[in-house]
């Protein structure tokens, strides 16, 4: 499904903002799978960025902060967390994202190494690598997304489809 009209010029603000920002960032959840053209229907926009990444996020998108970035932690997950409202999309900041996973909590992914730049409407957009999030949505138990997700790779491994 293709990114939803309302979010274009969204991502053409978040991309010119934080182009001036010295903050390695990516785009990630369903957002990232629509860029792709992938078969979700993002209802926010999800930045995942290291700890003073989501400071400097939240500092060169000042005007549209809802929620100030701060550490916030559920059962689950834990991070530097903030809120944006940009033309009436939600955007979710993540700092050093980590996942109680298997009775402890996994550090902050490697942003660097799972980085890839996906290009859509005239934009450079840095996304999570989808390998990277199968495993990540797994290990969340959001097993339909990593499923949806896994058999969506294996369909690119077979350049004839089948």
């Amino acid at each position: 499904m293709p990114v939803p009209t309302s979010f274009w010029p969204v991502l053409h603000q978040i991309h010119a903002a934080l182009c001036r920002v010295d903050a390695l960032w990516v785009i990630t959840g369903s957002t990232s799978f629509a860029l792709r053209r992938l078969p979700f229907s993002p209802n926010d926009i999800d930045l995942q960025t290291d700890k003073p990444g989501a400071y400097a996020v939240e500092a060169a998108l000042r005007p549209f902060v809802i929620q100030p970035v701060t550490f916030s932690s559920t059962e689950r997950i834990r991070s530097h967390f903030g809120r944006l409202q940009i033309e009436g999309i939600k955007v979710e900041i993540m700092g050093d994202m980590e996942k109680w996973v298997n009775g402890r909590w996994e550090p902050p992914p490697d942003l660097t190494q799972h980085r890839e730049l996906v290009t859509v409407d005239g934009l450079e957009l840095p996304v999570l690598s989808l390998a990277y999030e199968r495993e990540a949505y797994e290990k969340m138990g959001r097993r339909k997304t990593a499923v949806t997700l896994q058999q969506w790779l294996k369909n690119q491994e077979q350049p004839d489809g089948r």
